[in-house]
């Protein structure tokens, strides 16, 4: 299959640990004929990584970029009974079983490119870019963690990787104070005035996502 002919060779049994019992799982295992199933993480800079890599930095991520926009342009919130609680996306690519669990959102935005307010995604330069929308930026204000709305199918939301919040927070204003999170921003000469409601419909199964967003 596609996916597998990207993937480390990466045979040993995994055990995850959670507060009410311990998973294990192979990667590469075949719960049913014809069917495989392999483990993924991404950190909150939106680097893909096998889940039970040992080293998780820029030399062991995902970066074929075809591969990529394959493996995120199907991600979903996992709707089947299969590690759902230890690994709440999913990724199907064929007969491959893609489980993903992340830092806080599957969908993390890198970059900012051209002059037409487009934005990139999980590192897929030209291949994972969609429309940025400055105006619905959210900042939490108890984090500092900065978000962009994205699609339902990954639950509304995605989270902005540090370097880029800290580019764009130069252009917040703080009508009500910083404890209250930005209220404006200053964009290609323009002050608009950001647009949160959209926040109160997103899901967040991350790793660092157990407190809801207020």
């Amino acid at each position: 299959m596609f996916l597998q002919r990207f993937l480390l060779n990466s045979k040993g049994q995994c055990f995850f640990s959670t507060p009410s019992r311990c998973l294990n799982y192979v990667q590469g295992q075949e719960p049913e004929p014809k069917i495989r199933e392999y483990f993924y993480y991404i950190d909150h800079e939106g680097m893909l990584f096998l889940d039970d890599s040992k080293m998780k930095n820029f030399t062991s991520c995902f970066k074929e970029q075809q591969f990529l926009k394959f493996f995120f342009t199907r991600v979903k919130l996992n709707d089947t009974e299969r590690y759902k609680s230890e690994f709440p996306y999913l990724s199907l690519c064929g007969r491959e079983r893609n489980f993903i669990r992340c830092d806080d959102t599957p969908v993390v935005f890198t970059h900012i490119v051209g002059e037409d307010d487009r934005i990139v995604y999980n590192h897929g330069e030209k291949v994972l870019i969609t429309d940025f929308q400055p105006h619905k930026i959210y900042m939490n204000p108890d984090t500092g963690r900065v978000y962009h709305p994205a699609w339902p199918k990954v639950g509304n939301i995605g989270l902005i990787r540090s370097k880029l919040s800290i580019e764009l927070s130069k252009h917040f204003e703080f009508a009500e104070g910083e404890h209250k999170g930005p209220s404006h921003i200053r964009w290609k000469g323009e002050k608009l005035k950001l647009e949160n409601e959209w926040v109160d419909q997103t899901q967040r199964y991350g790793l660092h996502s157990n407190k809801p967003i207020e």
